[in-house]
């Protein structure tokens, strides 16, 4: 053999080396599939400093929900306030687990600490998220698939606009479809629930004999489409929402109503530094999957039936929310952008009931280190009731934000 064939033969040997052990083929380390669990630890620490120059309930003190401003005059006071809180500060654990065949677990467990339901305006533990997912198959609480959360603008306020959807519900997720250019499929089994207004005739014992009653589960459906200048999304939801009256008289107020809505969203890269966040809304008996809306359910008189004087009526609802989000440069950045809510009143409702909400806000943001945050946000916000009254309310935030991650295990 030949000098240089020596020379060619080692040269071969080498390079296979590494795949070659004892007669058995090696797969290089960086195709190597990760066999050990990840767990990833996250929060932040948030402290907000609000003034109010107007009045909203108190419960809700460090958010701007339309909702919850003033029903008539001076029902929460007079006007200028100053508030501060920590009820944003948030900490979670994610894993992913590998299974010896198929796609890996990924469990999320989630808290923040704004008191909501019986909790509202405390400082207490709030569940975000309690979900797992295995492949195509998860369950848990999570986001709906009717909501979109990638239209949240990038704003230090709480609750957000009230024209778009939000709402983390329990449910069964199947998705069919999810690639990496963004395009997926969701489809949901998720908890039914709803609220109902008694409207003028609140006080009678009839309607207080009233028993609500969901008999199947809310069913909510998405599809997004994945663009290189960002997505369009198409959602969809309907629910069985009924009510039984267990009061033996002459009346029988028993009914229900299907719930049903449509959205379309998107998120627009419309230059390097500007995404449009868009969202519009349109149905009937859902508004309880609104950031901020209202009751599903209203009072209709029912004149020509002497047995069932009134019925329940899934009130119609509308919800818009534009923002755009700039970037300046490493170091700021703005949100501004505007949202509203409308509802179809039913006849029996009463005068304060909410008619319809806005929403807007402007920013400016300041990143001094990847995991700080500081900025100041200008809100504004308005409620119209049933009867024509309305109010307008007017807020300063800044916020002070400190981030942290940590991962451990994998590969």
């Amino acid at each position: 053999m030949t000098c240089a064939r020596r020379w060619t033969v080692a040269v071969l040997l080498a390079a296979l080396a590494p795949t070659v052990v004892a007669g058995q083929s090696v797969v290089p380390q960086a195709q190597r599939r990760d066999t050990a669990t990840k767990i990833e630890v996250y929060g932040f620490a948030q402290a907000d400093a609000i003034y109010d120059f107007k009045v909203n309930n108190p419960d809700w003190f460090d958010v701007n929900r339309p909702s919850r401003l003033k029903a008539f005059d001076r029902e929460f006071g007079d006007d200028h306030h100053t508030w501060f809180s920590v009820r944003q500060t948030r900490f979670g654990v994610k894993a992913t687990v590998p299974t010896p065949k198929g796609p890996d677990v990924k469990v999320v467990f989630d808290f923040d600490m704004f008191g909501v339901g019986v909790d509202a305006g405390q400082t207490t533990i709030r569940l975000r998220h309690a979900y797992g997912q295995w492949g195509k198959l998860g369950a848990g609480q999570l986001e709906s698939p009717f909501m979109d959360l990638d239209v949240f603008p990038n704003i230090v306020e709480y609750w957000g606009p009230n024209g778009m959807l939000f709402f983390r519900n329990v449910q069964v997720f199947w998705q069919p479809i999810n690639r990496a250019d963004g395009t997926r499929a969701t489809i949901a089994l998720e908890r039914p629930g709803a609220s109902g207004d008694l409207g003028r005739f609140s006080e009678r014992v009839e309607l207080q004999n009233l028993i609500a009653r969901f008999p199947a589960p809310d069913i909510s459906a998405e599809y997004r489409s994945g663009h290189h200048w960002g997505y369009i999304e198409a959602a969809a939801m309907v629910r069985w929402i009924r009510w039984d009256d267990v009061l033996p008289d002459t009346f029988d107020l028993a009914g229900g109503v299907t719930g049903w809505g449509v959205s379309l969203s998107s998120n627009y890269k419309a230059t390097k530094k500007d995404v449009l966040r868009l969202q519009v809304i349109g149905g009937a008996g859902v508004e309880n999957y609104f950031n901020d809306a209202p009751v599903d359910v209203g009072p209709r008189l029912n004149l020509g039936n002497p047995r069932r004087p009134l019925v329940g009526e899934a009130l119609g609802d509308f919800g818009m929310s534009a923002y755009l989000d700039h970037t300046w440069n490493k170091w700021f950045s703005t949100a501004i952008g505007y949202a509203r809510v409308d509802i179809d009143n039913s006849n029996l409702q009463s005068a304060e009931a909410f008619k319809n909400g806005q929403y807007s806000s402007v920013n400016l943001l300041y990143y001094p280190a990847p995991n700080i945050l500081l900025g100041g946000e200008f809100q504004w916000g308005s409620r119209e009731n049933f009867d024509d009254f309305s109010t307008n309310d007017f807020r300063l935030q800044f916020a002070f934000k400190y981030s942290f991650s940590q991962t451990f295990g994998g590969r």
